[in-house]
């Protein structure tokens, strides 16, 4: 006959392990009801763990572009506030030069008028955000616009340059007066208009690159995302506003001056339209970053709903199981307490 023996030892052990593995479980079931998601997903899925680490990381490729979208929707609104005002700068020197035109008093008010646009353009378009030049193209370090006024300007060494080449005297000279209308007319075309709508604009005028910002909107699109200071209708609002303000500064005559009003109206109107034309350009790629940016925010929203379905849990059952476990523990500490007091002393006499 056998005999079985069952000491305290033996059921205080047994007791513990299952106290330890209670525990274990009733850790990973805490964490899965606060997070409400698998404590372990790689086990919980299987082979399926991969599939959801491939939308994770689309998710952070999509919230990337979403972030470069933001950055690029920033450069156009500024783009656009930019290009408002230099729009209403020509608007305004219109303006000038129409009452100028049909009123000899108004010579001095045009001139004047004609300066604080070209200040006022020169100061737009080196506006820098964020730290780059808004209107330098893909030179977004190199401030994109000389300044006509400064003594050291290139632009202003050409165009007194141009001026004494073509008449033999400055600006200023007396003689000026006697400029006859073929020969402003002359000057304007091939010594002026090469300067602005040639290649001297990109050599004594602008440091920007024609090259305009192209941005990843979305896994397959792209857009350009920016204007530059070589926009035409910047460069003929800058020609009209430096022949205004220089020329009308010295004495010239009235046959001159009808021929550089005529041509300043011609070329201001051209600018303000081709200003416009650029702005709503701008707009429309606006609109296209906004409308890429939501689609891809749906984009995430569906990737992060599957990923929440694989790996999400009930969280009902969750807290279900912790308050059973927790029972469980609680009874298991009870009894491990009393094996604890068990002793062979209690049942001796």
């Amino acid at each position: 006959m056998k005999t079985s023996f069952i000491s305290s030892l033996a059921m205080s052990q047994s007791l513990r392990y299952q106290t330890m593995r209670m525990q274990a479980e009733l850790a990973e079931r805490l964490k899965e009801s606060q997070t409400g998601r698998h404590a372990d997903v790689g086990v919980a899925l299987g082979a399926h763990a991969g599939r959801n680490l491939s939308m994770t990381r689309n998710i952070d490729r999509l919230n990337g572009l979403v972030d470069a979208n933001a950055i690029a929707a920033n450069r156009l609104s500024a783009t656009q506030n930019a290009m408002t005002q230099i729009g209403d700068l020509g608007q305004s020197l219109l303006a000038s030069l129409t009452a100028a035109k049909s009123d000899i008093d108004q010579v001095s008010v045009s001139q004047a008028e004609a300066e604080r646009v070209l200040r006022s353009i020169t100061g737009i378009l080196n506006t820098n955000l964020n730290g780059e030049y808004l209107f330098a193209g893909i030179n977004t370090d190199v401030k994109p616009m000389s300044d006509f006024h400064d003594p050291a300007s290139p632009a202003k060494a050409a165009f007194d340059a141009a001026f004494m080449a073509k008449f033999g005297f400055s600006q200023n000279d007396p003689a000026a007066a006697n400029i006859t209308a073929a020969d402003m007319d002359d000057f304007l075309t091939n010594f002026v208009e090469p300067q602005f709508v040639g290649a001297g604009w990109e050599t004594n005028w602008s440091s920007a690159s024609s090259q305009k910002i192209t941005s990843r909107i979305t896994l397959n699109e792209t857009a350009e995302t920016s204007l530059t200071a070589n926009e035409s209708g910047i460069r003929k609002l800058a020609m009209v506003a430096t022949t205004i303000s220089d020329l009308l500064n010295g004495p010239l005559g009235g046959e001159a001056r009808t021929v550089l009003y005529d041509r300043a109206l011609t070329l201001v109107g051209e600018a303000v339209a081709e200003i416009a034309n650029a702005q709503a350009q701008a707009g429309i790629v606006e609109n296209r970053v906004s409308a890429a940016s939501e689609r891809l925010s749906t984009q995430v929203d569906l990737f992060k709903t599957l990923i929440k379905d694989s790996e999400g849990i009930d969280p009902y059952e969750a807290a279900t199981r912790v308050n059973d476990l927790r029972a469980q523990l609680d009874a298991s500490y009870a009894l491990t307490a009393r094996l604890q007091q068990l002793s062979i002393l209690n049942y001796l006499r």
